[in-house]
């Protein structure tokens, strides 16, 4: 099979490139893009769950970045096992054609417990003190010592939260370059989240994101540069487009104020008690999965969400299976947000009484996503001084709270989830392998099948099999 790495710029749309990305722009223009239609929902897990299978959520069961866990009646986010993805993986495939082909997974998601041959991905320490130490999850195992110890300790907390800069991406990528030498994989999937996390900051029409594009374009020539130079194929891609959003939408709030979302009290804060409530919603970006527990509710809650100011439409049992999204996992009812909205997972009616862990980076006790842990509270005073005496309490080994966190929606300016009205500011596909991509416009499980056209692992890819639209 021919050697192929894939960069996965997340958050990179055709309307995107241009004098702030010369690298990427010039490669482009030196082969073919097509924009990609993107899959609903359009975030991390079911996107690369999607190009990984070939398959939609409704088939391979990543209906989101987390959902309910109806048998624990919890809601969990951001799960590692590979084990969660219910069909055959494209490196599973190109196996079975060429024993001798080898995987490398560099940050992609479910990345635990996985088949492919080299793994990374973030796996933090959490001591029985209450520390959250930087750490990696590796296979083979050794592999973690060897790249901390060539690279440094993985920046956690510049890959994530309000710190998150370029560190990360540039790490991440020079852990790609460290694999490829020493191990040599047919296939490198690579995760590049900085231009994400930034425009969802900022939102894309900010002047501050040329800044943000020229330090990932720079990542991404680096890359380029080395690979082709072994006669690697590379292929640029990314998950979604980032839009820009000004309407925070608290669909649990509304829930509550209708007697449908229970709490729990605990030492004065409130918890969101998921088994006991009527209905609630897992928000995840611009999407939102409302489970019922009370059934008999569904037309009611329907007809409440429906009426929502920035709710665009909820897609019921029908809706589901039209969207390829009519899976077990998924809630009874979706909820899709306007172009200018996202939904919040906030379900407090009063800040005083929001969860501890609602004021810092706690991606997996919270019940849904929380793109403001990107931010610093700006009501704090000194907050440099709050971080370094609170850093001083872990030095120490003592428990601390890093609660930094804001409460205000209103500071997120870009958002994704929902598919986008225009083409250009969704995903893309970008090769030099012009010959195999023969559409402008591609389906999302059409990316799949491309990635197994560079690799020779498609019959007929000798005779110019191409990919169309459709």
């Amino acid at each position: 099979m021919r050697k192929t790495v894939v960069l996965n710029v997340v958050g990179l749309s055709p309307r995107l490139l241009g004098p702030a990305t010369p690298r990427l722009s010039a490669w482009a223009r030196q082969g073919r893009v097509a924009t990609v239609q993107a899959v609903t929902p359009a975030v991390t897990c079911a996107a690369q769950a999607t190009y990984l299978t070939g398959v939609y959520p409704d088939a391979h069961g990543i209906v989101g970045n987390g959902w309910y866990f109806r048998d624990e009646a919890e809601v969990k986010f951001w799960r590692q096992s590979n084990r969660l993805v219910q069909a055959p993986k494209l490196w599973e495939r190109a196996r079975v054609l060429d024993p001798d082909f080898t995987c490398a997974n560099l940050f992609w998601w479910y990345n635990m417990h996985s088949s492919v041959d080299y793994s990374v991905t973030p796996r933090p320490m959490y001591p029985a003190d209450g520390r959250k130490i930087p750490d990696l999850y590796t296979q083979p195992a050794g592999l973690r010592d060897m790249l901390q110890q060539q690279l440094g300790r993985f920046p956690l907390f510049d890959f994530w939260g309000p710190k998150s800069s370029i560190r990360s991406s540039r790490w991440i990528a020079d852990a790609a370059l460290w694999v490829d030498r020493h191990c040599n994989p047919t296939l490198s999937l690579v995760y590049l989240p900085h231009l994400d996390y930034a425009l969802q900051r900022r939102g894309p029409d900010s002047e501050a994101v040329a800044d943000d594009l020229r330090a990932i374009d720079a990542v991404c020539g680096d890359l380029i540069e080395h690979f082709e130079a072994q006669g690697t194929q590379v292929i640029v891609l990314s998950e979604y487009g980032i839009t820009p959003v000004s309407r925070p939408i608290h669909l649990n709030r509304i829930l509550r104020e209708h007697g449908l979302v229970a709490v729990r009290e605990e030492l004065g804060r409130e918890l969101l008690d998921a088994g006991a409530s009527a209905a609630f919603a897992v928000a995840d970006h611009q999407i939102a999965h409302v489970y019922l527990n009370e059934p008999e509710r569904l037309d009611q809650v329907q007809r409440l969400l429906e009426a929502t100011p920035g709710v665009e439409r909820i897609l019921d049992q029908a809706g589901k299976q039209n969207a390829r999204l009519n899976h077990p996992r998924a809630g009874d009812l979706v909820a899709i947000a306007a172009p200018d909205a996202w939904f919040t997972y906030y379900y407090w009616l009063d800040d005083r009484h929001a969860p501890d862990f609602a004021r810092t980076v706690d991606i997996h006790r919270k019940p849904g996503y929380d793109p403001a842990e990107l931010f610093l509270d700006p009501d704090l005073r000194f907050p440099r001084l709050k971080i370094g005496l609170k850093l001083a309490r872990k030095a120490l080994g003592m428990r601390y709270l890093m609660d930094v966190i804001p409460l205000d929606a209103s500071l997120v300016k870009g958002s994704h989830g929902r598919p986008t009205d225009q083409a250009e500011d969704g995903p893309l596909f970008m090769t030099r392998q012009a010959e195999l991509l023969e559409a402008d416009h591609i389906p999302t499980h059409a990316v799949h099948d491309l990635l197994l056209a560079h690799l020779g692992a498609v019959a007929g890819i000798g005779q110019g099999r191409r990919v169309r639209s459709g």
